[in-house]
Parts: structure tokens; sequence; C-alpha cells
């Protein structure tokens, strides 16, 4: 019996439901489009590769044969992507010597197969849209399961950032940040906000196949002319973006502040990091890198996350300060560290605080503490977004009877801090806090109570290999970008940097190397666009673009 032909005018995507080996083909080549996309992600920083990859994305999107296979389609391309982008995560297995390195990898995998949900949502999202029109094939439909696509990529990243207490690590539009000396497409980010950047990408990515739609579309040889026509907008918004990419930011500001500051990076290597026997060798390699200059400087002086083996805090008990403190005395403990930085000086640096209860250690804090060249406790702040499993093991009561455990030492959990806090310091400025991983929330790392001059970003990205501290470092700088505020970035083995609120990276120490950097605070600049409203600015971005898509589609349906 032969099958009934199509209508002229109309494009038919499937007459019947494809077989399995269709998906297990779609599902593959979504996986490895999600690899390539992530290479766009430091430290390759390939970007060309996740535009393609986010275009063969939609590719597979649009043809689609129903709801499922999108959602698959999504799924798989998270799945590849996650796992190939987040793969410093196995590292961190390598120094827990309660569990095997092998499940390094396959803690990568399992967490993959979970935000691997949020392109799926994306993918899903963009393919409803595209199933209202009567005829899919078009470019105007093309161009509405792109528009959908983005706005719903955008809320997806939101989502991601906060549900089961959050993982942001990596959203999709940090491939169009720059180099050092450049914001790229990133300069945006005031205005639309990181995730926005994540659905700007897919817009962009969008181009080759609506171009690809638009050239089928003339009806015969003679109209190449026009097919020509149409690629030469595509060709030039990518010319811009490559000059983007690549070359010196000239409207970034280049001011000097009024705050001199001593930032330090040790490079003590994780295995040796929170060993007690070499809490004072750490001590030495951090002071002789901080010693002040000139008699009598006044400065603030950054130490990393982990930095401060003794415990410095008045009230714990007294066989605590025997192990951990220097002389087994706090006093003498922070009397030596102001000795260090010099009577005018100033130290903030990374610390632990032991939560006590009847004279008993319950829980722990990771802290920052700041202390005065007399030795004497100014301020404190405590971490509040905690890494899952790093800094306190979920479901404990099922967990620890198979084995599993923090990947942080200690029997201990931490607790979680109230969030972002000001703290004025005076002369020495206001600062803000964010404490290794809590910079990658976009939209969380600012008081908005007390605005900040800068923001100090104490890190150990000792436990991550060579991929995590370079993608670490792109997120403090979208941080910058978007409030508009300088950050100081502080690591036990790197990358340590001082980013200027353009987000440009004004010096830095490499991966692997002691050393430090002195200067001068940069500005702030006023107050941002994001910084007035944060993510309710994406979150509107996604809206229009999904109102344009629907309205799109809904206007070619009355028109037909």
């Amino acid at each position: 019996m032969k099958s009934e032909p199509a209508l002229p005018g109309r494009t038919v995507l499937s007459r019947r439901p494809r077989p399995a080996s269709g998906a297990l083909a779609s599902g593959t080549l979504a996986i490895l489009a999600g690899g390539a996309a992530a290479c766009g992600f430091q430290p390759l920083s390939l970007w060309p590769l996740t535009l393609i990859g986010v275009a063969v994305l939609l590719e597979l999107v649009a043809r689609a044969p129903g709801w499922q296979r999108a959602f698959l389609i999504g799924w798989s391309f998270g799945l590849g992507h996650f796992t190939l982008g987040n793969n410093w995560i196995a590292t961190a297995f390598t120094y827990q010597a309660n569990m095997p390195a092998w499940l390094g990898m396959v803690a990568v995998v399992l967490l993959s197969l979970y935000l691997a949900i949020y392109p799926a949502l994306a993918a899903l999202g963009g393919w409803l849209v595209l199933r209202r029109a009567r005829q899919p094939g078009g470019p105007a439909v093309f161009a509405a399961l792109a528009l959908a696509t983005a706005g719903c990529w955008i809320v997806a990243e939101w989502l991601r950032a906060w549900v089961f207490t959050g993982f942001a690590w990596n959203p999709l539009g940090i491939a169009l940040l720059g180099g050092f000396e450049t914001r790229g497409l990133a300069l945006a980010a005031p205005w639309i906000g990181t995730y926005g950047l994540s659905g700007l990408l897919v817009l962009l990515a969008a181009l080759p196949g609506l171009y690809l739609r638009l050239s089928r579309a003339a009806p015969s040889t003679r109209h190449r002319a026009r097919r020509w026509a149409w690629a030469l907008p595509m060709l030039a918004i990518y010319a811009a973006l490559s000059a983007a990419m690549s070359l010196p930011d000239r409207w970034a500001q280049r001011e000097e502040g009024a705050v001199r500051f001593t930032l330090v990076q040790p490079d003590i290597r994780q295995e040796f990091i929170d060993d007690p026997r070499n809490f004072e060798t750490n001590f030495i390699t951090l002071a002789r890198l901080s010693l002040p200059r000139r008699p009598g400087e006044k400065r603030v002086v950054f130490w990393p996350e982990s930095g401060l083996g003794d415990y410095v805090r008045d009230g714990y008990p007294p066989y605590l300060y025997r192990i951990y403190t220097y002389a087994g005395d706090p006093v003498l403990a922070r009397r030596r560290i102001g000795r260090v930085i010099g009577p005018y000086g100033l130290l903030m640096t990374g610390a632990v605080d032991v939560v006590m209860k009847d004279e008993e250690e319950i829980a722990a804090r990771n802290s920052v503490s700041a202390i005065d060249g007399d030795g004497n406790l100014i301020a404190s702040y405590s971490k509040a977004h905690l890494v899952p499993y790093g800094e306190y093991l979920a479901l404990r009561w099922l967990l620890e009877p198979l084995g599993a455990t923090r990947l942080v030492p200690g029997a201990l959990d931490f607790l979680p801090g109230p969030g972002p806090r000001t703290i004025d310091f005076g002369d020495w400025g206001k600062a803000g806090v964010q404490i290794c991983y809590e910079i990658v929330f976009s939209g969380e790392v600012v008081d908005p109570r007390l605005r900040p001059d800068y923001i100090f970003n104490p890190s150990n990205d000792g436990w991550f290999g060579a991929w995590g501290p370079p993608q670490h470092l792109a997120q403090a700088r979208l941080r910058a970008i978007e409030e508009g505020l300088p950050v100081m970035r502080s690591t036990t083995t790197g990358i340590s940097a001082v980013i200027d609120a353009d987000g440009i990276v004004r010096a830095h120490v490499p991966w692997h190397q002691a050393g430090r950097l002195d200067g001068l605070i940069p500005p702030s600049h006023p107050p941002t666009l994001f910084a007035r409203w944060g993510n309710l600015l994406p979150l509107a971005f996604a809206a229009l673009l999904l109102v344009i898509a629907v309205s799109g589609i809904a206007l070619r349906r009355r028109g037909e």
C-alpha cells in the first residue's frame, strides 16, 4: 500500500514513530554535542565549539518526532555537557582516604544524570512551542524554537541554582566571557545577568540553522544572491563576536583605588594543608609572603580559605588549643599574626570555627576571620552556601553506614551562615565576603542593605585539578561584571587574582606557584542594573523571548 503524499507547501517531519535506533542515534549525537559545548569553558575556552554543540542540539530538537524524544535529546546533551565540564570533581576523591579514587568519576556521572534534567527541560520547552506550528520546517518556526529554547534555558539555569540547595557551576553563558583582558559578550551581564548570557548564546547558536532554512526557502537557483545576502548578517555577527572575545576591552576603566592590599597565594598542596603536623610550616610560608615592604604600611592582607590552622576564637575547650593552636593559646596566636602584618595592617583569612553546645563540639563553620595589627579578632563571616558531600554529608543516617563520608576531613558537619554580609572596616574599606563556592551563585553575593567596596573571595581549589581553578576564576569575574564590584581572590594553590569592577584580571598568580600581589584595590562602579534588580532581569528577558516565540507561532497560524 502506497503512503499518502505530503500536501504541497507542508513539511512532514515524521509519518510514524521512529524506531529505537533513531532514538539511540539522536541521543548519542546529543551526548557528543554536549561534550563539545563544554569545551567552551575554561581552561580550553574553545567557545566556537559551544556554539556548534548548541546548534546541533537545536537541530535535533527541531527534528524530534515527539516530546519524549525532545526531552531525551536535551537530557543526553546535558549528560555529555556536565560530565566533561565537571570532570574536576573526580580529582577531589584522590585526597579522601576513606573512599576509593575510582568513585570520583562515578560521582561525576551520577551528578550529571541529575543536572542533565535542566537542559532536558529547556529542550522540551522549545519543542512544545514548535509543535504548535502547522509547518514545522520553516525559518519562522525555527526562529520561534530558538527563542523558546533560549528563554527556557534561562529559567532552567535559574532553577538549577537553587533547587536542592543549588549547583550553579558553569552556566552556559560563561563561554561568552573572554580572556583576562576582555569581557567578551559578558559586558551585557549588568543588564541581563549571567543566565541571560546563556539565553543569548542559544540565540547565537541558532543562526546557522536559521540561515539554512532561509536559503532553502529560495524557490530556484536564480535566488542564490538572496541566499548569500542572508549569510552576510550572520557572518558579521560572528566576526563581531570573535573580535569581542579576543581583543582587549577598550571601554574598561583603569582607575586606581585608595586601599592598599597584599594578596597571598602560598601554594600549599591539598595533601599537606589539613595535617596538623604541617600547620606551623604552612603558617611560616604565609608569613614570609605577607611581611610589609615598608615600615608603617597601612594595608589589607588577604589569605586563602584554609589559610589558618590555628583556632583564634576564645571559649573552646583547652585540649583543642593544645592540639591545633600556636602555643596552645588563641591570644598568642592572634598576636603573632599581628606582628606579621604590622601595626597598621588588617588580615582577612579563611579559618574554621567550632560550634559548641554544653562544652561539646557539635558542628563547625567555614569562616573568614579579620584580625588587626594588635592581634584583635574584630570581625568574622561564616559561609552560607555549603558544598553537599564536601562540607556536610546529606542523608548521613543512610549513607554513613554504607561507607560514604565527606570529602573535607573531620567528623563534624559544617553549618551554614546567614548569607551575604558587608563588614565596614573604616579606612580599610567595606568588604563583602564570599567563601570559595559561594561566588558562583549569580545574584546572591552582595548584602543589599549595605553595598561593599569590594568582594573578598578566599578559596581552596587544591582539590580540583587543572579544570576547576580556571572555571572558578571565570565565575568570580562574572560576579564582578554583574555587580560592578572588584573581587579580591586569594587561593591556596591558584589561580589567585585581582579582578576589577569590569571583570578584567589586573594581576594574578598562576596555578601551582607561590607568590604575592601588592597594589591598590580597584574602585567599584555605581550599582549596576543587575545589582539593583538581580535575577529578575534574566527572568524578564526569558519571559520576553517566550512571549515573542509563542506570539509568532500564533500569528503564523492565524495567517494560514
